[in-house]
């Protein structure tokens, strides 16, 4: 494991650097993996995948990236599907590239990662924050979300793979996993599963340690997840979860129900089946 970044805001025009640091890492770390003649059709952590959809699946989202740039360049809208259907959209694209070589799939992907590089490394910090791209199931979002969108695959990804060769205790870097820490507050907000949260009515803490980590005092009510930052000790909350940064988001993407749990059983066993997979 790497030596821990100085955290960053990512959504901040000041997180860029270290932000797409990551991001290039993570990358390196993603085709060392995939570029194996070894893996190609390793089973991975992600129901159905191989490692040749994974390859699949960042050719689909990148060029999918791509247009959206023009797209909204051009000052057009376009609409956006919605995060229920995300995860079965993404399988079937994935899927569909199967079609290809293996040395073809390569050299698609590394085309389309070196142009959105390119785009990334060009944006302003005003564009950062302030230029908006439509995500083909989350809606407009600021230009800087994409490369922290681009951190949930290359940085998750290898972990899957990993997960496939045998390591079950693999991890992803902090650092990533750190950068993707408030992407995931956004995300369970829009995953709630209403028909799991009929008649929750709670209040928990979420601790997430290390220096990328931090405390937040989550409500859900009504059908609705909200989390807001906490500066005491979680007093008056019916249980706490801890994590860490890796264990977080892992949770989050629905690889397994990670961290510690205490306080009361119903309200931890409610709040472990909330969320629905995407």
């Amino acid at each position: 494991m790497s030596a821990v970044m100085a955290p960053v805001n990512p959504m901040a025009a000041e997180g860029k650097q270290t932000v797409m640091e990551v991001l290039r890492r993570d990358q390196k770390k993603f085709f060392d993996l995939v570029e194996n003649p070894k893996n190609w059709n390793v089973q991975t952590r992600c129901t159905e995948w191989e490692v040749r959809d994974l390859v699949g699946h960042m050719i689909d989202v990148t060029e999918g990236y791509l247009v959206r740039w023009e797209t909204a360049k051009k000052g057009e809208t376009v609409g956006a599907l919605g995060l229920g259907v995300m995860g079965e959209k993404l399988n079937d694209h994935a899927m569909e590239f199967r079609r290809l070589s293996r040395e073809d799939a390569l050299a698609r992907l590394k085309t389309a990662r070196d142009k959105m590089l390119a785009i990334f490394d060009a944006l302003t910090p005003e564009e950062w924050t302030s230029f908006l791209v439509t995500h083909p199931y989350m809606g407009p979002v600021p230009a800087g979300f994409y490369p922290a969108f681009h951190i949930m695959d290359y940085g998750i990804h290898p972990y899957d793979v990993e997960y496939g060769l045998g390591d079950k205790l693999a991890e992803i870097d902090e650092a990533s996993a750190g950068i993707l820490i408030p992407y995931c507050h956004i995300i369970m907000q829009y995953t709630v599963d209403q028909e799991s949260a009929k008649g929750v009515d709670c209040t928990y803490g979420i601790e997430v340690s290390g220096p990328w980590g931090g405390k937040w005092r989550a409500t859900v009510k009504d059908g609705k997840w909200e989390a807001k930052p906490e500066a005491g000790n979680f007093a008056g909350c019916d249980a706490v979860f801890r994590y860490t940064p890796s264990d977080f988001v892992l949770t989050t993407f629905g690889r397994f129900p990670g961290g510690s749990a205490t306080g009361d059983p119903e309200v931890i066993e409610q709040v472990r089946g909330l969320f629905f997979r995407f």
